[in-house]
């Protein structure tokens, strides 16, 4: 009598959890990791406010991208940038220690403008609202 298996009978009529590259799998263990640091181990005031949004790693797991964002203007967001290179090394070693690869990956930290962007989208979309609620009751 057979075995019954019932995530090989998913996998096998397409219904299974897929596989995601490893790249994107280790890019969400390297957010867990800074994010966690942020909120528990770094100290430093430039980056406590920061957030992780995202991280990219290249196919070949080489290099990080890790995109943050900031409350504040332009003086916070240069502060966090300067608070992430002097954290850059400490940051690199926990991931190591914590990830157990056999390399791991370059980091570069960047600014994440995508929150700022979507934000003035918004702003358009409520002007048009606005606008053309005003043409409906002049018309």
């Amino acid at each position: 009598m057979e075995h019954f298996d019932p995530k090989a009978t998913l996998d096998a009529i397409g219904l299974g959890k897929k596989q995601q590259k490893r790249s994107i799998r280790v890019a969400d263990a390297i957010r867990n990791e800074v994010s966690i640091l942020l909120l528990q181990k770094i100290r430093d005031r430039k980056i406590s406010t920061a957030s992780i949004s995202r991280v990219e790693v290249s196919d070949d797991l080489k290099y990080a991208k890790i995109y943050y964002t900031v409350f504040g203007g332009k003086k916070e967001i240069s502060d966090a940038e300067q608070g992430f290179q002097r954290a850059q090394g400490f940051i690199r070693s926990h991931i190591a220690k914590t990830l157990n690869m056999r390399y791991t990956p370059e980091l570069q930290f960047r600014y994440d403008a995508v929150a700022e962007k979507v934000e003035e989208i918004e702003r358009l979309f409520q002007t048009i609202a606005g606008e053309r609620e005003s043409d409906e009751k002049n018309s």
